[in-house]
């Protein structure tokens, strides 16, 4: 037992989402009769979710500022319709209509940003509003009827023979891009793991022990081989493919995740938006700007709605007047799931997107099991509610938060404690003195 701790850091809570991810994939599999880690079923579930995936990115960051956003499924439907007509009416060619799509969701995001940065109007208000507000544009603006998209267009939603990896090489009964993309990434987790060990010794002058590494990186070796193999062993039914590949939304996601870990983790900017999370009336005293944290983050928030859109609007060829409906609960969810404090100041990206997981495969397998969606609906809202029931009745009872826990063993310890707490406790400090 010591040594499963020892694997775990010291806490099996830790893993505690990844265990349900696990046991959600595994018990759909055996209800379906093995439907669901299938390569079309996990193709189906990125490009079907990558709006979620890439909006929780950007909300987690806006929860820990301790704010929220309730406008982003009507943006990324005001900024789907308006880059379809220019595309479809204007000649707008399909990178142009990126290019506008991200332009507009930037203007959106900094409206939003100077109500609640200079007015200082709450981002809950100034969002509900936006919310009203450009879901009543993009209905205007489109007449209530639907705009296609060109098919050049429909690559960034993964709904094309271009829209995955694309098939080179001999025939060796897999993707070889996506293979290549495996073996990368393994290389990297080898890489990076002793790495950050040899780091620590150096720095510290200890690190866990050696095996744990080599078994941490021997279980990532693991699940990103069979990834590797369910994504892209599967015979493609599309013109010029042999077989299935990463999609091109998945393709998206993976590189804005890795820099938005990097911008929250190791970057001043990051340090910035956890310590206003932690104590908004402290951060100023340690010279933090938090009403421009407040701004971009927003700003941020808004462009990943946008691309979000167009994803979505590429992936169904058209934009249409029902899009973006509900798109911020599920995104909201996705987030308290994963381990943002209902407070704000805690909350990883790594943890949204396990959150965003959660959901999807949770969505994913009540489709496949024909149980409708209401029945969905009742489920999510079970598992919203008893997640951030726990977080919330652990802080009553002045305990650490049991969901900020849960994903802490994803970071290393020392950069936690740079990102979240120090700059609020210093600031506390000075106040003090």
């Amino acid at each position: 037992m010591s040594r499963i701790k020892e694997f775990f850091g010291g806490s099996l809570r830790q893993s505690g989402m990844i265990f349900a991810l696990l046991f959600l994939i595994i018990l759909f599999q055996i209800l379906t009769g093995g439907k669901v880690l299938t390569p079309t079923n996990a193709m189906n579930i990125v490009n079907g979710n990558s709006y979620v995936f890439l909006m929780s990115m950007g909300m987690v960051l806006v929860i820990v500022i301790g704010q929220i956003d309730l406008s982003v499924g009507s943006v990324a439907a005001f900024v789907g319709i308006i880059v379809a007509l220019a595309m479809s009416d204007y000649g707008v060619p399909w990178w142009g209509g990126i290019l506008l799509g991200l332009a507009v969701g930037a203007a959106v995001g900094a409206f939003h940003g100077f109500f609640l940065a200079k007015l200082t109007i709450p981002g809950f208000i100034t969002t509900l509003a936006g919310m009203m507000l450009f879901r009543g544009w993009q209905t205007a603006i489109g007449n209530s009827l639907s705009v296609p998209t060109p098919q050049e267009f429909w690559v960034l939603g993964g709904s094309s023979a271009n829209g995955s990896l694309p098939d080179w090489g001999p025939n060796i009964g897999i993707n070889m891009s996506t293979l290549v993309c495996g073996l990368l990434a393994i290389a990297f987790v080898w890489w990076s793991k002793l790495r950050g060990r040899a780091k620590r010794i150096e720095l510290v002058g200890e690190a866990e022990a050696l095996w744990v590494t080599c078994a941490k990186a021997a279980l990532f070796t693991v699940v990103i081989g069979y990834v590797t193999w369910l994504f892209g062993s599967g015979h493609s039914d599309l013109e010029g493919r042999t077989y299935t590949a990463i999609p091109i939304p998945g393709v998206i996601v993976i590189v804005l995740a890795i820099f938005y870990h990097i911008l929250s983790q190791r970057t001043a900017f990051g340090r910035h938006i956890y310590a206003v999370g932690g104590n908004r009336l402290a951060a100023p005293l340690t010279g933090i700007n938090v009403p421009r944290t407040y701004f971009f983050t927003m700003v941020n928030m808004s462009i990943l709605a946008a691309l979000a859109g167009m994803m979505f609007i590429g992936r169904s060829h058209a934009s249409g007047p029902a899009d973006g409906t509900g798109w911020e609960l599920d995104v909201i969810a996705a987030v308290f799931v994963g381990g943002a404090a209902v407070y704000g100041g805690i909350g990883t990206v790594t943890g949204s997107l396990v959150g965003g997981l959660v959901m999807a495969v949770l969505n994913n397998g009540i489709q496949l099991l024909g149980l409708g969606t209401e029945i969905g609906k009742i489920v999510k809202g079970c598992v919203l509610l008893l997640a951030v029931t726990f977080d919330v009745m652990n802080k009553i009872q002045g305990k650490p938060s049991f969901i900020g826990r849960l994903m802490d063993g994803l970071k290393p310890k020392k950069q936690e404690d740079v990102s979240a707490e120090p700059p609020a406790a210093e600031a506390d400090k000075v106040a003090t003195a």
